[in-house]
């Protein structure tokens, strides 16, 4: 199959899965990995990981299937970040699930679905392995099937209807004036290269890394 995968940001911690999964494949499959969609020429798979980019549909129509991976149990928890979201919700199951890209976002047809569990002894590190590994295992999915499959609508009724904001850096302040166990689930989900945990005080602004022992 000619698969093409769009990860738009070249430091994201997802690209040393993408390459794992590449290298395991590669002798059956010609993939690309690009970060551009304009680089993206035509195909069976294109599949948008932590793709920060819209694809329109005269580019879907490049590839027989655009398929996007999205870290919630759809038609519930649509938007950006959500497993972070989630986890800072208090929640300790992570369900990611496998669809077609649609014009309207996070609303397409379900191919596949991982539930991952997530303690709350788990750091970035570790939430970021359990949903990455699980995303490889819904990209196995997708070609394994891609001929065989039927994909189900989501359902227009959603329990939560809830629709995440994209996080920035700004997400990750703390408050000095809390306990670090109120702030816990924020301190463990935050990237100490690309989003660290920080707060101000007497003046200054610090930043804050939490490792395991």
């Amino acid at each position: 199959m000619n698969i093409t995968i769009i990860c738009t940001s070249e430091h994201h911690p997802v690209n040393a899965y993408l390459q794992k999964w590449m290298s395991k494949n590669s002798l059956s499959h010609d993939i690309r990995l690009i970060r551009e969609k304009k680089d993206a020429t035509g195909g069976d798979i294109l599949f948008l990981i932590s793709c920060g980019q819209k694809i329109e549909d005269h580019e879907k129509e490049k590839y027989k299937k655009t398929l996007v991976i999205h870290a919630s149990d759809l038609p519930n928890g649509k938007g950006w970040n959500p497993h972070i979201w989630q986890i800072l919700e208090g929640k300790t199951a992570i369900t990611v699930s496998l669809l077609e890209a649609a014009d309207k976002i996070d609303s397409g047809d379900i191919w596949s679905k991982v539930h991952c569990s997530i303690p709350k002894n788990a750091l970035w590190d570790e939430i970021n392995s359990t949903i990455f590994e699980a995303e490889l295992l819904l990209m196995d999915f997708a070609v394994d099937n891609f001929y065989s499959l039927t994909p189900q609508p989501q359902s227009e009724l959603s329990s939560d209807n809830v629709y995440y904001r994209l996080r920035g850096p700004e997400d990750s302040k703390l408050d000095p004036k809390k306990s670090i166990a109120e702030q816990f689930d924020l301190m463990r989900v935050c990237d100490p290269e690309r989003f660290p945990a920080f707060f101000f005080m007497h003046g200054c602004k610090y930043k804050l890394t939490l490792e395991k022992i």
